[in-house]
């Protein structure tokens, strides 16, 4: 086994893990308000300047499966160490960055790292904890780090961008990451991975780390191409293929990458749609609702920063601490359901929000309920989808949640953006003023995302199976 760590030990482990994982989501979100600077400094153009996020996205949504098997091949602190190096190093190419080129590919490499990092994280986080209390608890912990770790990353990266450079977001990266590796020698034993043994599947891992990276291309680029594009056709037809031939590949090798089976897992499957519908939900949210503050309300950044404070401070708090006594007090199924449900009339709040809105009556309440549902469904969420998975499939599975989380984000917002500009285009046309064409716009966007979020609430809610002991459904599961 990987990890032989008893009692107290493993919470400063845990915090340890959460410490990585919140360092690769904060460079999900502080890259974003230093755009302004890196494209006056470097050069970049409207158009090339999306690729300082996208190509961070591209490979991180590519690699999220790989680096969850590897871990489970190779060990789990071994490639969390890995990707806490990989991504240090990037980031440090990426301060030391004084070309467009070589941003772009630091920031492709950090998205390795990211995704290596994330995946292994949350596997190494289900092997410590497996009493369901504990565990329940240690998930509340590492879904606070996930829900406000974006924030943070607004608010550092204005206080760096201003006080310093924007170099600072990435180099601020380089000593945090030499005292997590540090401490990880420390805190967390090493050790052969749990599937160590078995050969490394190298076709399907190819063939489905091609397919991912050619959607998330597609996607992050459809508003742009357009959905109908030879291009976003092409993209997309490309990546079915390769997926197609990957359950090919899969179904007939000895040691598959994903064994087939792992994904006809009940708890795992219908957890990855629920994961899919709401983060398409929850980044469209995060993404309208700013513009519906900015160009309808005429909020300035800093406002918009502050009006997300409260459903920000909310949806962390529930995390660290509601979550998991909800969860033990009324099962995954229960919170899970109900949680997603206080989302969606957050989501439709929003939707029924007017063009002279305020913040006390149409804003504050939707965030509230937002981070609410948010800070309790998610570890129920990741309970359920990481329960029934037997140890050495652990990394895996954990690889397969995250690319169901950002790949369903990823989706829904182009879509959803897309909807909310065809709607906004057809009012202008009808000689609505541009504010009434925007609010229409989101208003349509924001019903759609809620509509998603109640199907993932039924979901939750109603077919889950009922969790068991840990373990106990996992050992024959895939067999």
């Amino acid at each position: 086994m990987t990890l032989s760590i008893e009692g107290r030990a493993r919470w400063p482990a845990l915090i340890l893990l959460c410490l990585g994982e919140l360092m690769i989501v904060l460079d999900t979100t502080i890259v974003n308000v230093a755009l302004p600077s890196i494209k006056a400094d470097l050069g970049f153009t409207e158009t090339s300047l999306v690729w300082v996020v996208n190509a961070y996205m591209l490979t991180f949504g590519g690699c999220l499966l790989l680096g969850g098997r590897l871990g489970d091949l190779y060990g789990h602190r071994r490639l969390f160490l890995a990707g806490i190096t990989l991504f240090t190093l990037a980031s440090l190419g990426c301060g030391l960055a004084h070309t467009q080129g070589l941003l772009v590919a630091a920031r492709a490499v950090q998205g390795v790292g990211g995704a290596v990092v994330s995946a292994v994280a949350l596997s190494l986080i289900m092997n410590l904890f497996t009493e369901p209390g504990e565990r329940a608890r240690a998930m509340g912990v590492y879904g606070f780090v996930c829900a406000g770790g974006g924030s943070i990353g607004v608010l550092l990266g204005g206080v760096l961008t201003s006080a310093l450079s924007w170099h600072w977001i990435f180099l601020v990266n380089i000593p945090v990451g030499v005292a997590i590796y540090a401490a990880c020698l420390v805190l967390l034993p090493g050790g052969k991975g749990q599937a160590h043994g078995q050969r490394l599947d190298v076709a399907g891992a190819v063939t489905i780390t091609a397919s991912l990276m050619l959607a998330v291309y597609a996607i992050v680029n459809g508003n742009e191409a357009g959905w109908a594009s030879p291009q976003s056709l092409g993209l997309l037809g490309a990546s079915a293929v390769l997926l197609l031939v990957f359950l090919f590949i899969e179904s007939h090798v000895a040691t598959p990458l994903v064994p087939l089976a792992l994904l006809r897992l009940r708890n795992l499957a219908i957890s990855n749609v629920v994961g899919v519908l709401w983060a398409a939900g929850m980044f469209a949210w995060f993404f309208l609702s700013a513009l519906y503050m900015q160009l309808v309300l005429g909020y300035d950044a800093m406002q918009v920063g502050l009006a997300f404070l409260p459903s920000n401070l909310i949806m962390a708090g529930c995390s660290l601490g509601l979550s998991a006594w909800v969860v033990m007090r009324y099962g995954i199924r229960s919170t899970l359901g109900w949680g997603l449900v206080l989302a969606t009339v957050g989501l439709a709040l929003f939707a029924l929000a007017p063009v002279d809105g305020q913040f006390v009556l149409h804003v504050l309440p939707g965030m509230v309920l937002l981070g609410v549902g948010a800070g309790i469904a998610l570890n129920p969420l990741l309970l359920a989808a990481m329960g029934d998975v037997k140890p050495e499939d652990s990394g895996l599975a954990s690889g397969v949640v995250n690319t169901a989380f950002m790949m369903g984000g990823a989706l829904g917002l182009a879509v959803l953006a897309s909807l909310a500009d065809a709607r906004t285009g057809a009012l202008r046309e009808a000689g609505a003023s541009a504010p009434m064409a925007l609010n229409g716009g989101y208003q349509l966007a924001f019903w759609v995302a809620a509509a998603g979020s109640l199907v993932a609430a039924l979901l939750g809610g109603l077919v889950l199976r009922p969790a068991q002991p840990p373990g106990a459904g996992a050992q024959g599961a895939l067999h």
